[in-house]
């Protein structure tokens, strides 16, 4: 397991950062590595994202000093969705079967935690949320067809959109993980636009499906917007008081994942976009 710090920052600081130091403390660059976990501990609401690829064995997170726990999930809740081929989740005594686009909540309390691909040649691509919990919600396995869905958009906008929430109130108990899967339609290439912030919780974004086109990542606040560019297979993270969203050279998916002290979709600070600079 590799675990990367990202420290927090604060926007009056962020409006001056050029591109070199957006990516830096913004960016998450590597997503997947066989037979590895790539994770990211970001200080906004330190929330842990990041890829798990297990190919010729199986990859076990553990707890250390790095999360000063025994194991991973000793204080933690967990989500997870599997955007690569078959593969299983071994949770302690309880074994889950991962078909592509399966998702998966873990609660706090799991001992032994372990990310398995059925194929070699056809591994699972497992993105992983994990926030801190203060209580144990039972484990539950959602597939794509079980999730809350919202679809949302215009053809004439370019930001037709199914949302697929996984993780989510209306579908299961968290402590404050919210997770979902946003796949736009041919055509389309805006997500989250119009925009909005939301003051009491962050977000990360995992682009994928976006093979060799390229997306435009908007975020700062919204009077001082700034962009990274992303590729296929990234994520970025997004502070409480950025906007969140993004337009590609063509359609794609995004896995979105929110961590806070609210867990109202709705509550959220919307922006018209004739009000961004």
């Amino acid at each position: 397991m590799k675990l990367d710090i990202r420290y927090p920052s604060h926007p009056d600081d962020a409006r001056h950062y050029t591109t070199e130091e957006l990516r830096k403390y913004y960016l998450i660059p590597k997503v997947f590595e066989p037979d590895e976990a790539l994770l990211t501990y970001s200080h906004f609401d330190r929330i842990i994202a990041g890829g798990i690829l297990p190919v010729n064995t199986a990859v076990e997170l553990t707890g250390g000093k790095a999360l000063a726990s025994d194991y991973f999930l000793e204080r933690r809740e967990m989500g997870i969705i599997n955007v690569g081929g078959a593969g299983r989740v071994i949770a302690d005594d309880d074994i889950y079967e991962m078909g592509p686009r399966d998702g998966l909540y873990l609660g706090m309390g799991i001992k032994t935690l372990k990310f398995e691909s059925v194929d070699p040649a056809a591994p699972a691509k497992y993105w992983i949320n994990s926030c801190p919990a203060h209580k144990t919600y039972p484990n539950k396995k959602i597939n794509i067809a079980e999730a809350a869905k919202r679809p949302l958009g215009t053809t004439e906008q370019c930001n037709k959109r199914v949302i697929n929430q996984y993780i989510h109130p209306s579908v299961l108990n968290t402590c404050q993980l919210c997770m979902g899967l946003t796949e736009l339609e041919p055509g389309s290439n805006w997500n989250s636009m119009p925009c909005h912030t939301h003051e009491r919780r962050m977000e990360v974004y995992y682009y994928f499906n976006l093979d060799d086109k390229i997306l435009f990542h908007m975020m700062g606040q919204p009077q001082e917007t700034r962009h990274i560019v992303m590729h296929d297979e990234q994520a970025v993270i997004s502070p409480s008081w950025s906007i969140h969203c993004g337009v590609g050279t063509g359609n794609y998916a995004f896995i979105w994942g929110m961590c806070g002290e609210n867990q109202d979709f709705d509550d959220m600070d919307n922006i018209k976009p004739q009000d961004l600079l």
